[in-house]
């Protein structure tokens, strides 16, 4: 049945590791199948962490998957669309947040030390905002081009750095929900009101005037189609890298874990550009702002997490990642019901069929009914 959320142009969403019947994707998937069909558990007992660890080891190449190292990267940036009035918070609080994940005392720090994960915040655009997109371009199409390519360089070097088996993407920018907004609502087609939310707490007045902005804003960048041209016209430096970071993780067979609505906005660029990118990537929660809402379900995919956060810096990606852990490591300890001499289930014989006795009428019973004779 096909999406209603998904226009006619939008790309379907690729089903992660599906292949011709003599493809080694298609052979793995098998092996990976069966390995969990022998797991001590019902058939489906584990549901939702089954999927998770079939799509790990499908992106790693392997029946043994490994979660063990992992890395978070933060990339910040300033956005000229706040001097509309789209944020509750001024611009100077991306750079001020900045200095706080620097010194360890934001959400993201504290998860990340909670779950044992390798943090790096990057400097994609502090002090140096985007154009403002309700009256020019973002940015060149040079620009993004270039971000682009410094998220995939960045993050190729953060893995190597780590040896990082998957790496949570997550952002920080006051204004860049209105960018998330824009690049949703194009690139999949969406109506304004559907993709636009109160991001850092907009009040019902100013959510109508944000809405009324975005909406302006599409229509003033109506040219824009390309991803790389929409991306251009109405995204963020840190949304630039971010696509490039998604790129490199996926191509390096390492688990993008994907945070909420701005780095799934970035998701949706790289999709539009390669859509075996969402192959490689697991959606750590929904978030509170409803585009993102919108957005999985035109991409096809549910979120491990869904807590009603909305805070970005990756924290949701941070959360999940003991998930990630958990499902590779059921997948590779988990014992079978043969190592643990434990008996399957056994097939249920189909019961008896009871005979039909027909009562018969008593002709001199005049209170009987036709139904009942």
């Amino acid at each position: 049945m096909p999406d209603p959320t998904r226009s006619a142009d939008t790309p379907a969403a690729p089903p992660g590791g599906v292949g011709t019947a003599a493809s080694p994707v298609s052979a793995l998937t098998a092996a990976i199948d069966a390995a969990l069909a022998a797991k001590t558990m019902p058939a489906g007992a584990l549901a939702g962490l089954a999927d998770l660890a079939r799509r790990i080891a499908l992106c790693q190449g392997t029946v043994s998957p490994q979660v063990e190292r992992t890395a978070l990267l933060v990339f910040a940036a300033d956005h000229g669309i706040v001097e509309e009035g789209v944020s509750a918070y001024p611009a100077a609080v991306t750079g001020q947040m900045l200095a706080n994940f620097r010194a360890g005392g934001a959400a993201v720090n504290v998860f990340c030390r909670a779950n044992d994960i390798a943090l790096e915040v990057v400097d994609a655009g502090v002090g140096r905002p985007t154009g403002n997109f309700a009256r020019t371009t973002a940015m060149s199409i040079e620009q993004a081009q270039a971000g682009i390519a410094q998220g995939a360089a960045i993050t190729r070097a953060t893995l190597a750095r780590h040896r990082a088996q998957a790496i949570g993407l997550g952002e920080m920018g006051i204004g860049n929900t209105s960018s998330a907004a824009a690049l949703t609502a194009r690139l999949l087609a969406l109506p304004v009101a559907d993709c636009v939310g109160p991001g850092t707490g907009l009040d019902a007045a100013r959510l109508t005037h944000k809405r009324q902005v975005i909406g302006a804003a599409l229509a003033l960048h109506e040219s824009a189609r390309d991803p790389v041209a929409v991306l251009a016209a109405m995204g963020g430096f840190e949304i630039a890298m971010l696509v490039g970071a998604i790129e490199a993780a996926t191509q390096a067979g390492c688990i993008a874990v994907i945070d909420g609505y701005v780095v799934t906005a970035a998701l949706l660029v790289a999709w539009r550009r390669d859509p075996r990118v969402l192959e490689g990537c697991v959606f750590a929660h929904r978030s509170a702002e409803p585009g993102h809402r919108h957005a999985l379900a035109a991409l096809g995919v549910s979120p491990l997490l869904d807590l009603g956060m909305r805070l970005g810096e990756g924290s949701g990606a941070a959360l999940a990642m003991p998930l990630l852990r958990a499902a590779a490591r059921m997948l590779t300890e988990m014992a079978s019901f043969e190592q643990a001499g434990v008996s399957r289930a056994q097939a249920v014989a189909a019961p008896m069929t009871a005979p039909v006795i027909q009562a018969q009428a008593d002709p001199a019973d005049p209170g009987q009914t036709d139904g009942q004779r």
